[in-house]
């Protein structure tokens, strides 16, 4: 069985092309945008579900008191590891961009990622076979060793995905048309999980003791089953794929280590002022759709509808991620990403005048949920894009650490997110068994300040740094990709090289040919 994966991997080697521009086979197009079907999945049932299955099934063995005392530890584990990973992410993403293999950078990394990371998954659900009904603290031990691993081997895996897309191809449009394949089927897979995880459980439940409830052998088949559509999806990166070679990757064999690639990103303004801007968004979003259940619970009094807010989210990613590279033909992602703001602008407006309409709140989630794809999208394509930008101002091509950026803002974003989300909780009053009839207007306006108005101003503030700092364009990326080209040819050093954004831009307004 190794043997033959081996031979199918090593027929799918890299190959030297001089124009790593050209459009992707759709056999790749295809193997590339099932990839993130599994990781989405996982990522949701890892993120959310196993907290949900901690809570209500882990502990069902043990001692109430002390199944409350354990579940108090696990999720406060969890969440501790989660912030830790944030400063390990640029040191996986610096492990990966210094993998040299006959099969590519990013491609070994689908393969043992996806792997390790979904046999742990299963591991964790499986309640570490049931050892937490042997020695609870022993299972503590080996839980914390496994989760870390577990967390990594995910990361490494996340990281090699958006991290290959430089590697697929160099020009902007195409890497936007692979950015849309993985965010449509990220969409479906993450959002499948939330409709099939209760039957999924409570099935299994039923086929193994007969019960019509939540058990653990439910749990354990739920993580098996997205372990193994986990590997599935992610071999299928591994095998599908193929990392194109040119001068402007061959000359970033070399890229330090973890020292020289901080140095780098901090060096690569562009990058950091797209980081900026993202994490303030982030952090807005990330605390609004936290709160939406308070919104229908405790404002409208109407909780059953909350579940449609899912909904226009799935349907929301599912249009517009095949929409985006369509309009990017047209129209720039500067101006995609300015509109996206906009309509979230209007949104908070709406959501923190008219809360208690429930017509206009559904409208207000419509220009909520739609322009998320177009500034994720935007975001990741600029992201990548920096790469070439910080090769020629630097000298240094950090591909995964510069893409690790994005993971780690997101995990930046939700750690700050819990906490808030607490805050809105406490400070509001919604909290235990309080209702709707409970609350009185000044909890009602605190929770309209916190949800919609403070992340409103950062919103706004997010707009004003892409628009005032973030002059990389698909018109910049390909003049300096064509730089890059020209220096690399003639055997000029580009690390004596340092150009800036407007040495770019000034050769962008002598290239008028240059086209978005």
């Amino acid at each position: 069985m190794l043997w033959v994966l081996k031979e199918k991997i090593m027929s799918n080697e890299n190959v030297a092309d001089g124009d790593v521009r050209r459009k992707g086979g759709l056999g790749q197009r295809i193997a590339y945008a099932f990839g993130n079907l599994g990781q989405a999945a996982f990522y949701n049932a890892m993120s959310t579900y196993f907290i949900v299955y901690v809570t209500s099934c882990l502990f069902s063995g043990v001692d109430k008191a002390l199944a409350a005392k354990l579940i108090g530890v696990i999720t406060s584990l969890v969440v501790i590891i989660r912030i830790a990973e944030i400063f390990v992410d640029p040191l996986l993403g610096n492990l990966v961009d210094n993998t040299n293999t006959k099969w590519g950078r990013f491609r070994p990394w689908q393969f043992f990622g996806g792997l390790v990371s979904s046999v742990l998954l299963a591991v964790v659900f499986s309640g570490m076979f049931g050892l937490v009904n042997v020695n609870s603290t022993l299972f503590i031990v080996v839980f914390v060793i496994t989760f870390i691993v577990l967390d990594v081997f995910y990361s490494l895996r996340d990281i090699s995905y958006w991290g290959m897309i430089p590697a697929l191809s160099s020009d902007s449009h195409e890497r936007s048309t692979y950015t849309a394949l993985g965010s449509f089927t990220g969409s479906i897979g993450g959002n499948a999980i939330t409709i099939l995880v209760i039957p999924v459980v409570t099935y299994f439940s039923w086929v193994f003791t007969g019960e019509n409830a939540e058990h653990q052998s439910g749990w354990t088949a739920f993580g098996i089953i997205v372990a193994v559509l986990g590997i599935m999806t992610a071999w299928t990166v591994a095998f599908g794929t193929r990392e194109n070679q040119s001068a402007l990757r061959a000359n970033a064999e070399d890229n330090g280590g973890p020292l020289q690639a901080f140095k780098a990103v901090f060096q690569n303004d562009q990058l950091l002022w797209v980081a900026l801007s993202y994490l303030l968004y982030a952090i807005a979003n990330v605390t609004t759709t936290g709160v939406l259940l308070f919104l229908f619970k405790f404002v409208l009094d109407n909780q059953a509808a909350f579940s449609a807010t899912g909904v226009i989210a799935m349907i929301a990613g599912l249009v517009m991620s095949p929409l985006y590279p369509i309009l990017n033909r047209y129209i720039p992602r500067r101006y995609l990403y300015i509109g996206g703001m906009v309509s979230m602008i209007v949104a908070y407006v709406m959501l923190a005048l008219f809360s208690s309409n429930i017509v206009l709140v559904f409208i207000a989630l419509v220009l909520f949920y739609v322009p998320g794809t177009l500034i994720m999208m935007t975001v990741i394509l600029s992201l990548t894009d920096s790469i070439e930008y910080g090769q020629l101002k630097n000298g240094k091509r950090n591909e995964a650490v510069t893409l690790s950026i994005r993971p780690m803002l997101d995990k930046i974003g939700g750690a700050l997110s819990n906490g808030i989300v607490g805050f809105i909780a406490l400070a509001a009053g919604m909290t235990g068994d309080a209702t709707a009839a409970d609350m009185t207007p000044t909890n009602i306006h605190v929770f309209k300040i916190c949800a919609f108005y403070a992340p409103l101003i950062l919103i706004v503030l997010s707009l004003v740094v892409f628009v005032s700092k973030v002059k990389i364009t698909e018109k910049m990326h390909a003049q300096i990709v064509d730089e890059l080209e020209a220096k690399l040819a003639s055997g000029e050093i580009v690390d004596d090289e340092a150009q800036t954004v407007e040495a770019v831009e000034a050769i962008n307004e002598e290239t008028p040919a240059a086209k978005n």
